[in-house]
């Protein structure tokens, strides 16, 4: 009796390390299974997704998106995103892979994880060319705009957290917190640099320009915990893309500049 329970908890315990390795390894099959990868891009974020004049998709994330599809051997669908909900579409299952802008961060990496990273995105303080902005300090009294739930209103909320009289207005994606601050319903504005080209853009009038950087962050691939075969096979890519130059001449042609020399040994 004694032998027979020990080899049905034997058994038991096989079943149940079968079943984890089939769900470490499933994102991967499933992937490959159905010959098609769904990567959440927030296409409106430029430099890293856009629509061009022609209204196709493009930028950075794009471009990286591509390549890892085609490095994978299947399909690209793009699933758009905002800053907000990245982490849900992931949590969801409605995408496979996150490439947004997406920062990596202690509080991201308590629900999600990340890949190694693949580029960088410094987080800066941009206002008018006449105002004084050095520091947090320098925002007492003012209104800052930023697109909630991204790592910009992370580090704007902790560093006006003391400040007096500084307030914070949370738009849900990039595009309408350029807007607000494009139209001059806003001066101030937190977001990543490549933001500030876009704003002069849309109203060249606007003398918006960097007045100091909050935080800089290294960005990876999102993906689901549990997804530790998918992780390994990203990561890969990543190593192997970095040290071909292909991630770099992205960063370049949409940045101005090659990622940091750390990136590329």
């Amino acid at each position: 009796m004694k032998l027979s329970r020990r080899i049905l908890g034997a058994a038991a315990s096989l079943c149940l390390m079968a079943l984890s390795a089939n769900a470490l390894s499933d994102t991967l099959d499933t992937i490959k299974q159905r010959k098609k990868v769904l990567i959440a891009v927030d296409i409106g974020a430029p430099p890293y997704g856009f629509l061009d004049s022609a209204a196709k998709q493009a930028g950075s994330d794009i471009e990286a998106a591509r390549l890892l599809a085609k490095d994978l051997g299947v399909e690209l669908e793009v699933v758009p995103v905002s800053g907000p909900n990245r982490v849900p579409f992931l949590l969801s299952k409605k995408a496979d892979l996150v490439m947004a802008s997406f920062s990596i961060t202690d509080e991201r990496k308590k629900v999600i994880g990340f890949s190694d990273p693949y580029g960088v995105v410094p987080i800066v303080v941009a206002g008018p060319k006449a105002a004084t902005l050095k520091g947090f300090g320098d925002l007492a009294g003012k209104n800052v705009a930023v697109t909630r739930g991204t790592t910009s209103d992370q580090e704007l909320s902790r560093g006006v957290k003391e400040v007096p009289g500084a307030t914070i207005t949370r738009y849900e994606d990039d595009a309408t917190t350029n807007t607000a601050v494009a139209t001059g319903q806003q001066d101030y504005l937190a977001a990543a640099p490549s933001v500030i080209p876009a704003v002069r853009k849309a109203n060249p009038s606007r003398d918006i320009e960097i007045k100091f950087v909050m935080k800089s962050f290294p960005y990876g691939v999102g993906l689901r915990k549990d997804d530790t075969a998918l992780k390994a096979w990203v990561d890969n890519w990543v190593k192997t893309n970095l040290k071909n130059g292909q991630l770099n001449t992205i960063y370049k042609t949409h940045f101005g500049m090659p990622l940091p020399e750390e990136f590329l040994k």
